[in-house]
């Protein structure tokens, strides 16, 4: 019995996967994460003279850079205005048009970029962490809930990460898209990025 269990998922160092949600996986082509408590921690921290500080992950970041090095394509969709994202997300080669902020209407704004990507519902993977992004999973193929996540969209995910907002969760989101697809293996090397003896990490800013 435990070994028709063990034929039925895909093994990576981050969790096994279902089979299903693997053939899920391999059709994405876009990948629309929100930004507080998902590419962040969820800190929001003020100062005296209305600045605002962000932390993000590195790994997260070449998680990001590594998704359109293997040409899917990235947008950052979220509710807050914020010029400590605007700068993340150009570090991270997100293109301008794909990068929305201060958009209450996040189903709007997401299927506007669908819509002029010309993008189905099995082509889309999305990550968010509370339940203003509800309207991005009903319109996922793959939906995706950080460790920390709210306990509702936790109860709608379809993806399940190991990692907490802002600690990994995006970087595991992106690893496991890329080991669905053949381009890392489930150790997580990167073996489309090798070129002669190494890796070549052109254009993989974190």
């Amino acid at each position: 019995m435990s070994e028709a269990v063990n034929e039925a998922v895909f093994h990576t160092f981050y969790q096994d996967l279902p089979l299903e949600l693997v053939e899920k996986l391999k059709k994405i082509r876009l990948v629309v994460f929100d930004v507080d408590g998902t590419l962040s921690d969820g800190a929001i921290i003020l100062d005296n003279s209305e600045g605002e500080l962000k932390r993000f992950n590195c790994k997260d970041g070449m998680g990001i850079a590594l998704l359109q090095k293997a040409g899917i394509k990235v947008a950052i969709l979220t509710g807050r205005y914020s010029n400590l994202t605007t700068r993340r997300a150009k570090e991270l080669k997100v293109p301008e048009p794909y990068i929305v902020q201060g958009e209450l209407n996040k189903e709007e704004a997401l299927l506007k970029i669908m819509n002029e990507l010309n993008f189905s519902k099995e082509d889309l993977a999305v990550m968010g962490d509370d339940i203003n992004d509800v309207p991005l999973y009903q319109h996922a193929s793959i939906a995706a809930c950080p460790k920390d996540g709210y306990h509702y969209m936790q109860t709608i995910a379809n993806l399940h990460l190991t990692q907490n907002g802002g600690f990994g969760a995006a970087r595991e989101f992106a690893d496991l898209i890329l080991m669905a697809k053949g381009l890392v293996t489930p150790e997580g090397y990167a073996t489309f990025l090798q070129q002669g003896n190494g890796l070549d990490f052109n254009r993989t800013a974190q």
